[in-house]
């Protein structure tokens, strides 16, 4: 196969050797734009990588106890028909599971510490259909609540805070106090520790209580269950499936789905996202453009053999398409590097990260700030091959100027003193 001789000059002048002084200095200036590039490009790839990862970790963690739609009745108060909600929304076909639950906010005591949480009411016979934290090994600890026993299930990190164990006793005060001559008088329960979950989430296990969803409504004065959870197919449809529940379900009641629920944290992610994608990007443009150096360089420095070509025939665009040919070689070299590194670092970041975290003997991740305590990854192809195009723009750009000179290069001024 016959390749234009650009192509191959070109690739000659990116590969250039060490011969002069002059030469191996451009050589080394090529050597480290290829490198800035393939280094921004591998930066880009594993912070938005292990940003995906977690976003989808804390989500899942979370959605392990949040439902993905919530159905309740305005005020807290309890539903009107328990049996017809629940019937009417596991009709819709998008819809996988459903269980009744109280949620209400409350004060719980041992001794003198004191935590406020949240007491969420559960069937544990049906808690598994909308939540994967009650399952497992958590469902045997679940169906240690039973109706009438006033037990409890305590955060792992929640009970570590207060210092209780299974079978200790705590006081749960709920918000409604009893009005006696004295003043109103908060109402008190002694609970019984029945066990702990660990959810993974760090929000829910240092906050959350759970207690049979009929001790929940004798303890805050509710008639039965205060709403339905319910478990999709599809948990990105949530949104979709709510609106259509909100047109079939009857009575007055207020639907909820996940995406809603967290609405703020997963916009700042996502902006934050966006951020650091415009902040890295300006990495990969500033080793892109240190490529118009090394060109203007070797255009320099190539001057009589620029003369020689135009002699013997060659075209302004062939000249400058040889200086495009180099600039390009470099900037495809760089992106495959920086994939090839970034890819390698992101798939295997879950290795590197604890190798290092015992090197440095430091803690990349606190479970109290990040939710989370190892480095997740996630790589994805609608993030990747954006950062490959945008670096291999950004090379190609960077020489145009420096080629467009080379093309106006005077054979007869460059010969002059050869």
């Amino acid at each position: 196969m016959k390749f234009p001789y650009e192509l191959i000059i070109g690739w000659r002048y990116t590969r250039a050797g060490r011969s002069t002084r002059r030469n191996g200095f451009i050589s080394f200036i090529s050597g480290v734009s290829m490198l800035g590039i393939a280094l921004g490009v591998a930066a880009l790839i594993i912070v938005l990588s292990v940003m995906n990862g977690f976003q989808k970790e804390v989500r899942d963690r979370m959605l392990g106890v949040v439902s993905h739609i919530e159905v309740y009745a305005p005020g807290g108060q309890a539903l009107p028909d328990v049996a017809q909600t629940l019937t009417q929304a596991r009709a819709n076909p998008e819809v996988i599971g459903a269980a009744p639950f109280i949620a209400a906010q409350a004060l719980l005591a041992r001794g003198e510490d004191m935590k406020g949480v949240m007491v969420r009411g559960i069937d544990p016979a049906q808690e598994h259909l909308v939540t994967d934290v009650a399952g497992g090994a958590q469902a045997a600890v679940l169906a240690q609540l039973q109706p009438g026993g006033f037990g409890v299930v305590l955060g792992l990190e929640l009970a570590r805070a207060m210092g209780v164990r299974t079978g200790d006793q705590v006081t749960l005060m709920a918000p409604s106090g009893q009005i006696t001559p004295a003043g109103v008088v908060p109402r008190l329960k002694q609970m019984t520790v029945v066990g702990t979950f660990d959810s993974g989430h760090f929000e829910y296990d240092s906050a959350l209580a759970m207690v049979h969803v009929d001790d929940a409504a004798k303890i805050f004065r509710l008639e039965g269950p205060s709403g339905v959870r319910l478990k999709l197919r599809d948990l990105h449809d949530a949104r979709r499936v709510a609106d259509e529940l909100a047109r079939t379900l009857t009575g007055d009641l207020v639907l909820r789905d996940w995406t809603r629920q967290n609405r703020t944290w997963f916009a700042a992610v996502q902006v934050e996202k966006r951020m650091m994608f415009i902040i890295l990007t300006l990495i990969v443009a500033v080793a892109a453009f240190n490529l118009v150096s090394t060109l203007v360089m070797t255009v320099t420095d190539k001057r009589a053999d620029i003369a020689i070509l135009r002699t013997l025939g060659a075209s302004p665009s062939s000249i400058m398409g040889i200086f495009v040919v180099q600039g390009a070689m470099v900037g495809v070299i760089g992106t495959l590097a920086g994939l090839l590194l970034g890819l390698g670092v992101a798939f295997n970041i879950d290795v590197i990260v604890p190798a290092l975290e015992q090197l440095l003997g430091a803690t990349f991740l606190p479970k109290d700030i990040y939710l989370i305590s190892r480095m997740p990854s996630e790589p994805q192809q609608a993030d990747i091959l954006p950062i490959a195009i945008i670096a291999l723009i950004m090379a190609f750009v960077a020489t145009l100027y420096p080629s467009w000179r080379a093309s106006r290069v005077n054979p007869a001024e460059a010969l002059r003193y050869e």
